[in-house]
């Protein structure tokens, strides 16, 4: 997920090795707190309704807060840390695109877990973000999946280690920055589907207008009149449908209108075009593919109970 999902080079290719320790991704699994918190799976779904009535913005930013979780210290929910000093992920120049309303998501849910006597503080915010990304996707019409479930929350948190993929990536360094995290080319061309939903800032794109021949005139010219009249604080959707989870953002690359320099390299370069092709004519595939890489995600630096907490406030190491 670029800059809204995305935002990195590949001077950290932070080792496979090192994220995906095997005994912290063993304790993971579903129904992890069927009798620590039974109710889990249904607050948080309540929970994020609330959030998404409340916001459009909601699915796409919890969605997007996942990513920016697990691909930079692990899925730990350090990306939540506020630093007394300034120094924390959120906080480089890499994260400044997340938007407020995804840690809302994410600390409403936390509160909503607490509420319950049973639950109260023994929920991490990591999984508490998995869920939350899961409902972001199915409450927008997307696929349902299991969530493994057992993570521990991490008390670090710096802006020296948010290494993240940016909106102008080649096909190459994305390829670079996701095989350090375990990921193929198919399974980051999966991943990258995330973009169906949300927007982007003017920023993130505005380079490309005018400039990139693989960008439809038509969408230029629409994308150039928005900017122009809100440079700093214009944005445009990253698909034409952008608030249901659906194979679309697949459809437009094949259109010349992804949005994204990252996004439109996918079917602009020959080596991953078919693979755009064949999720934007099958949308089964793009959801079982998705689902399979959204839990491979999951798995990235996992942290147990000797590495980590269940933290009492999401913001703050206890």
């Amino acid at each position: 997920m670029a800059s809204l999902g995305l935002g990195f080079f590949v001077a950290a290719v932070v080792s496979a090795a090192a994220l995906m320790a095997p005994p912290a991704v063993a304790q993971l699994r579903p129904y992890y707190y069927s009798s620590i918190c039974p109710n889990l799976e249904v607050i948080v779904r309540s929970s994020v309704q609330q959030s998404m009535a409340q916001s459009p913005i909601s699915a796409p930013a919890a969605l997007r807060l996942f990513f920016h979780d697990c691909a930079v210290r692990g899925c730990d929910a350090s990306i939540m840390i506020v630093n007394s000093n300034g120094d924390d992920e959120w906080r480089n120049p890499d994260n400044q695109s997340l938007k407020p309303e995804g840690f809302q998501v994410i600390l409403n849910a936390k509160a909503a877990v607490d509420s319950d006597p049973q639950c109260q503080y023994k929920v991490s915010c990591a999984d508490i973000m998995a869920l939350a990304a899961r409902e972001s996707i199915v409450q927008s019409g997307g696929p349902f999946y299991e969530v493994e479930l057992g993570r521990y929350d991490g008390r670090l948190s710096t802006k020296a280690s948010v290494v993240l993929p940016h909106a102008n990536f080649t096909l190459d360094q994305l390829n670079a920055f996701f095989s350090g995290l375990g990921f193929s080319q198919s399974e980051m061309i999966a991943l990258s589907g995330g973009h169906t939903l949300g927007a982007a800032d003017c920023p993130f794109f505005q380079y490309r207008i005018g400039t990139d021949p693989t960008m439809d005139p038509n969408f230029a010219s629409q994308l150039n009149s928005t900017c122009r009249s809100n440079p700093t604080s214009g944005f445009a959707f990253l698909d034409s449908s952008p608030v249901t989870f659906d194979n679309t953002f697949y459809r437009n690359l094949q259109a010349g209108k992804g949005l994204l320099g990252s996004d439109q390299v996918l079917y602009s370069d020959v080596r991953s075009r078919g693979t755009v092709n064949y999720y934007a004519t099958n949308q089964g595939a793009f959801f079982g593919d998705f689902v399979a890489a959204m839990t491979k995600l999951g798995r990235v630096g996992v942290k147990t109970a000797a590495t980590g907490e269940i933290r009492r406030d999401c913001r703050f190491p206890n």
